[in-house]
Order: structure tokens, then C-alpha cells, then sequence
């Protein structure tokens, strides 16, 4: 199997288990967000595949569940931030001049800022006291990705800018303009699909480092906040008890690995694909 195969059979099997996580929810017979006293620590059983957590909640529905919370703020990044990027990047290789060197510039200042503490600090504010809620699942998967997105969208530009840059000076473009085309039609039917392989790339990394910015901030406390379950913050859940039952770190952690490998390998298979 190539790595792009292998890269979106990871994916794919991750995606379809958060898909699947209210039939496997049904089946199960429980509610991976009421705490249940009686069952904490169980070992894996029938009942329970992957045993409970500290408040006896089932660990491979939470997984799952949690899944589709850090799947969701992954794949919001990732389309966020290459159409973003993207538009911008061609925006700076068609323009020139002072516009190209605005946005460069304005890119260069966001990659010069540590990222990590800024997303910390960002992630912190209380944005109820501005009317927006905090603490629902929903808008903490927007207020998360809209911070991821702010940032991820430079390395898609400057890949989407230095492609097109090299585009435009083939000759196929030059024919197109004597041959009248408009520029929007040139940047969109011309230009645009010869510069879908570094802006896939990008885009299959910007999954990855979502997942671990998310992970990194739920951890921390400051991304998706209890009940709803996600990776990270079972994560950081799961740190006081891993002498006790290390088994509720292990797997959201596995479930993190799978993901960024996952996201890894389809960018070197789509980078290394002929053509």
C-alpha cells in the first residue's frame, strides 16, 4: 500500500468511528456524558470495550464522540485556512507590487509571532463577556477553529503565492491573454488547478496541526470544555490518573498519533505523486 493509500485508510477509519459513535452508543446501551459512580475504573468488558474513566463513563464512546468534536474543528481549520490562504496567496502572485508585498509582509509578521502562547492567550478570553457563549460544544469548536485559522492560513499563501508566481510565467498563460481571456477566468480555470498539489499538502498539515493545537489547548483546559469529550481534553483528564488506569490516557493519545500520521502520509503521497 502507498503512504497516501495508508494515509487515508487511517484517516478514513477514524472518521468513519466518529460517524459511527451514536449506533455504537445505541448498542452499547450508554450515556458517554452522565457520570455513573458505580462503574468507575471497570476494566475492558463486553459491556464496556475499553473500560470507564474516573466517573465511569464509557472510554470508547467518549473516543468516539470526541472524535467527531476534534475531526470537526480539524476539518474546519483545514478548509478555513487553504481557502483563505489560497486567496490570498493568488491575490499577492496576481496583483504584485504593493499589494503583493502588504500581504507578504502582513504574513511574515504572523509567522514571526510564537504561535503557541499567542493561541493560549487568544484561547483564554471570556467571550461570553462579549455575547458569545462559552462552554457549549458548538461554539467552542468555532471559537477554536476561528482562532486556528487566523494563523493557519500563512503557510498556505506563501506555497499558493510561489506556485502561482511560477505559473504565470509559462507560456500557456500568455496564450490565454491573447486569446482574450479575463483574468478571473485565467486564475480560476488556468491557473488554480495547476497549483492544487502544494495547496493539497498544506492542507492535509494544517489537518495535523489543528488536531494538535486543539489537543494541546483542550488539554490545557482552554479548548472544548467538559461534558463534550475530545481527544484533548480526555487527555487532560485522564493525567491524574495514570498510574490508576493509564488505559484512559493510552487511548486518545493512540487516537491523536493515528490522526496526525494519518495526515503525514497523505501529504508526502500527494507530494511525491507523479505529475
Amino acid at each position: 500500500m502507498t503512504r497516501l493509500g495508508l494515509g487515508l485508510a487511517l484517516l478514513g477509519l477514524l472518521a468513519a468511528g466518529a460517524a459511527a459513535a451514536p449506533l455504537v452508543q445505541a448498542w452499547l446501551g450508554h450515556d458517554p456524558f452522565l457520570p455513573d459512580l458505580l462503574a468507575r475504573f471497570e476494566p475492558p468488558s463486553r459491556a464496556h470495550p475499553l473500560g470507564t474513566d474516573d466517573l465511569g463513563r464509557d472510554i470508547l464512546l467518549r473516543l468516539l464522540h470526541g472524535g467527531r468534536v476534534s475531526l470537526a474543528v480539524a476539518l474546519a481549520v483545514a478548509l478555513g485556512a487553504s481557502g483563505l490562504g489560497t486567496a490570498i496567496g493568488l491575490l499577492a502572485a496576481w496583483a504584485g507590487g504593493w499589494t503583493d508585498a502588504v500581504l507578504m509582509r502582513i504574513a511574515d509578521g504572523l509567522l514571526a509571532l510564537p504561535s503557541l502562547p499567542l493561541l493560549v492567550v487568544l484561547a483564554a478570553v471570556d467571550t461570553s463577556r462579549i455575547g458569545l457563549p462559552r462552554g457549549e460544544a458548538l461554539s467552542d469548536i468555532l471559537r477554536i477553529a476561528g482562532i486556528l485559522v487566523a494563523f493557519g492560513w500563512v503557510p498556505v499563501a506563501r506555497l499558493a503565492r510561489a506556485a502561482a508566481l511560477a505559473q504565470l510565467g509559462q507560456d500557456y498563460v500568455a496564450a490565454a491573454r491573447i486569446a482574450g481571456a479575463s483574468e478571473a477566468w485565467l486564475l480560476v480555470r488556468h491557473l488554480l488547478p495547476n497549483i492544487v498539489t502544494p495547496i493539497a499538502v498544506a492542507s492535509a498539515l494544517s489537518v495535523a496541526g489543528a488536531i494538535l493545537a486543539e489537543s494541546t489547548l483542550s488539554f490545557l483546559g482552554l479548548g472544548i470544555q467538559p461534558p463534550a469529550p475530545s481527544w484533548g481534553n480526555m487527555l487532560s483528564g485522564a493525567q491524574e490518573m495514570i498510574f490508576s488506569a493509564p488505559l484512559a490516557a493510552v487511548w486518545p493519545g493512540l487516537a491523536i498519533l493515528l490522526a496526525v500520521a494519518g495526515c503525514s502520509l497523505v501529504a508526502d503521497g500527494v507530494r511525491r505523486r507523479p505529475g
